[in-house]
């Protein structure tokens, strides 16, 4: 009897429905890695349980290898520390500390409430990560769709960290975004509309009106068929960052669309583009920070 090859299998779950994460996390390799789970990283005065985070420490750290907390997508509305395993497992075995947190979703909160948990997590990792055996120093942001504007933010709006005592131009070595929104008015969603605030101070929301000479290296990534977020975000911001004088290196992938450049992470989904390979390379080009 004839059967699909298992990337093609999996490649079919992720792309029907949620259930596709948890067919990802089964094939998943459970070794190679250390995990501390469900780690407190800030608090609310209700006592939020979702502001914890999950620590992956490699059995074989990659000399320099800065720490990254990824942050993942889901439209700011939905998504689970636990189901991106996957992309954790993925780094670890390159030799990275992996964080990734949770943060609060919509309805529950609005802007700017996911960005400065985004931040408390970063900070986080960069006091405390060594108690949990990161490696020490500025550490790098990664993310994918909302979780990639997350991470971006935090790089070129020094507000976020700046309220956590930190600032992007030292505390972090890199950001890296995949098919991430950073242009992206004006807003047709009612959803969004809600979640972004009054029109006239949405422009503030945008991580391309942020951009300084001081923003922090970038990897930036999109896939050519990308349909929910699309390229020119990615496009634009690479623009204007290299506009100011910054250092940012833009991939486009052709044909891949919006869930395959995350899924690609996945071990038996690798062929669809070289995304952990490019974003490893990147990371480990980085010049030192001299400090």
């Amino acid at each position: 009897m004839s059967r699909l090859p298992i990337p093609a299998v999996l490649l079919l779950a992720l792309l029907s429905a949620c259930s596709g994460s948890t067919l990802v996390d089964a094939v998943t390799p459970n070794s190679g890695y250390t995990l501390a789970a469900d780690l407190p990283f800030a608090s609310t005065p209700t006592g939020d349980p979702r502001l914890r985070l999950d620590l992956y420490r490699p059995e074989h750290p990659a000399s320099g290898a800065p720490a990254i907390v990824f942050f993942y997508g889901g439209n700011w509305e939905a998504g689970e520390k636990e189901q991106y395993r996957f992309v954790a497992q993925a780094l670890a075995a390159r030799g990275y500390t992996v964080a990734v947190p949770n943060y609060r979703l919509y309805p529950g909160v609005r802007y700017p409430a996911f960005l400065e948990d985004s931040a408390a997590a970063v900070a986080w990792v960069r006091r405390h990560g060594a108690e949990h055996g990161a490696p020490p120093g500025p550490v790098a942001v990664m993310g994918h769709s909302a979780g990639a504007y997350n991470a971006l933010m935090l790089a070129v709006d020094g507000r976020w960290l700046g309220a956590q005592g930190l600032d992007p131009a030292t505390d972090l070595r890199a950001a890296v975004g995949l098919a991430g929104p950073y242009d992206f008015l004006p807003l047709d969603s009612d959803m969004l509309k809600d979640l972004f605030g009054p029109e006239e101070r949405r422009p503030d929301t945008q991580p391309i009106n942020h951009v300084t000479p001081r923003t922090p290296p970038l990897f930036l990534a999109t896939g050519t068929d990308d349909t929910t977020v699309y390229p020119r975000n990615t496009r634009r911001l690479t623009e204007r960052v290299r506009q100011a004088g910054g250092t940012v290196e833009e991939v486009e992938y052709e044909g891949l669309g919006h869930i395959r450049i995350i899924a690609a992470f996945a071990s038996p989904l690798r062929w669809l583009a070289p995304v952990v390979d490019d974003v490893d390379r990147f990371l480990r080009a980085l010049p030192p920070l001299g400090r």
